[in-house]
């Protein structure tokens, strides 16, 4: 009995843990493309806003797949 209850309290900690590097990788995406947008529309810096959104997808990407 406790073996199971423990074995369930450690797959609760591994879900809980995982949907809270998927909200942070969430929260993180949605200030990139904040930031990038108005790089591009507010700072007319077109170039510059894209290579900072794709760079910086692939980079947090890489950086939650290192993570995981």
């Amino acid at each position: 009995m406790a073996d199971a209850t423990q074995q369930e309290i450690r797959e609760h900690m591994d879900t809980y843990n995982a949907f809270s590097k998927l909200v942070l990788f969430m929260i993180l995406w949605i200030v990139l493309l904040l930031a990038s947008m108005a790089l591009g529309l507010v700072a007319h810096v077109g170039f510059l806003s894209v290579i900072l959104g794709v760079g910086g997808t692939v980079a947090l990407l890489v950086a939650f797949a290192v993570m995981a």
